[in-house]
């Protein structure tokens, strides 16, 4: 009866429906681009090793607890001796490396011949860095002790100027020019993951060790530094981000050593806060799931007012249809119909109506999702789940909104029901 009452109506249950439909195809739309993009930027973090602890001057947990920019750039600067300490007064601490450069402030073209890349990040690190950064070599190896202390100008490249140089021969032992020094090529690495797929410069970086860095880009500073509006000088940004890898099963003793040695060291009391960052893959995370809890959330409640519009729609057609069919309802009830089945004929109709609209909903949505996808390269992610919850919403609109329109005609007198014209 459902079925044939979509198929004799077919503009007016569209026209009904059509709220439902735009509040579905957004939900799976949305979740499927949000989900996409939750699960690039996760493997992205990843690339930070699940123990590896990142000591900052600054990062995105300073901005997420509330701080403001200048509030976090007055921050002392971190240096070699932070790491050499770290390295030497923490029991619970295996591997330390030191980044210069990690904020993007050493950028340079590199040359090969006539070719150039576009301005990459030129970072500065130990021996430890891939062991740190969980960084893929592709080819080649990573720089030596040795070659750390002497100050070598050898050059591991990232996926992009790899690709950009080199794109069919052995970079390996080829010489390039970053600025105005030569360096040698000792090593490539894998592309990185970027969220959402997007070109977000992951890859468009060359690594060298730290020593060279100081030699050709200036030494870390050191010391507070204070900024004001009026005097901000983006030089205050060469400073150093400390990695920290700890022994197996003690990343807590790990953490609770370095925060309490960089407390020391920064003259920092009791009732002072951090002045520092203490960074971690569960901590990025926590910060992300924060953002796309919110995200979701308020997707959720723009979602669900076209939902309720398309809800109030199915209300007033239903109790238009109410009482079209008044004579049919007088009828059944004649031969013998009972109310709660006369309820059930109009609630099983609305349910139907609406979930109709889901299915309409989850087809568009998933549709605009893969459509994206193709276009753009953005992931998507289609969870059974998300087709649930747009069937589940569908069906419980229909239920709840032609709950007053089943009862209405269910109470109807069947005497009167029979006499209506």
């Amino acid at each position: 009866m459902s079925l044939d009452t979509l198929r004799t109506s077919k503009m007016r249950s569209a026209l009904t429906v059509l709220g439902v439909v735009i509040g579905i195809t957004s939900i799976v739309g949305m979740t499927s681009l949000i989900r996409g993009f939750d699960n690039s930027l996760r493997d992205s973090i990843s690339q930070l090793g699940p123990s590896t602890i990142m000591v900052q001057k600054w990062g995105a947990i300073s901005f997420a607890s509330g701080k403001s920019f200048l509030e976090v750039a007055r921050r002392p600067n971190l240096s070699r001796e932070d790491a050499r300490a770290i390295e030497r007064e923490c029991p619970s601490v295996a591997l330390v490396d030191v980044w210069v450069g990690a904020y993007g402030n050493a950028q340079s073209r590199i040359y090969y011949g006539h070719d150039k890349t576009k301005q990459v990040a030129i970072l500065g690190a130990t021996e430890n860095w891939a062991a740190v950064n969980f960084a893929k070599l592709e080819m080649g190896r990573l720089f030596i002790p040795a070659e750390v202390e002497h100050r070598r100008q050898v050059v591991v490249l990232g996926n992009s100027p790899w690709q950009s140089l080199f794109p069919n021969i052995d970079p390996i032992g080829k010489t390039v020019r970053i600025g105005a020094n030569e360096f040698t090529v000792i090593g490539v690495l894998g592309k990185r993951p970027s969220p959402g797929g997007f070109s977000t410069g992951a890859d468009d970086f060359a690594v060298i060790p730290f020593t060279a860095h100081e030699k050709f880009y200036g030494k870390v500073l050191k010391g507070s530094a204070k900024i004001s509006a009026s005097s901000f000088n983006p030089a205050v940004f060469r400073t150093a981000m400390i990695a920290v890898v700890p022994r197996e099963g003690m990343r807590a003793d790990a953490m609770r050593e370095v925060e309490a040695l960089m407390r020391i060291r920064h003259k920092l009391n009791l009732e002072q806060p951090n002045d520092f960052d203490l960074a971690t893959q569960d901590a990025v995370l926590k910060v992300w799931n924060q953002i796309s809890s919110a995200t979701f959330l308020a997707l959720v409640v723009i979602s669900s007012i076209a939902l309720m519009v398309g809800g109030i729609g199915v209300m007033a057609i239903m109790m238009i249809s109410v009482t079209e069919r008044t004579r049919e309802i007088g009828v059944r009830k004649a031969l013998g119909a009972r109310r709660r089945e006369i309820l059930w004929q109009f609630l099983i109709e609305a349910a139907f109506l609406t979930s109709a609209g889901g299915v309409l909903g989850i087809i568009f949505g998933s549709s605009i999702g893969l459509i994206v996808h193709w276009l753009s390269g953005f992931p998507v992610s289609l969870p059974w789940w998300s087709f649930a919850i747009g069937i589940g919403f569908s069906a419980s609109v229909g239920i709840f909104f032609g709950l007053f329109p089943a009862i209405k005609a269910s109470r109807l007198d069947p005497i009167e029901a029979l006499r209506y014209e």
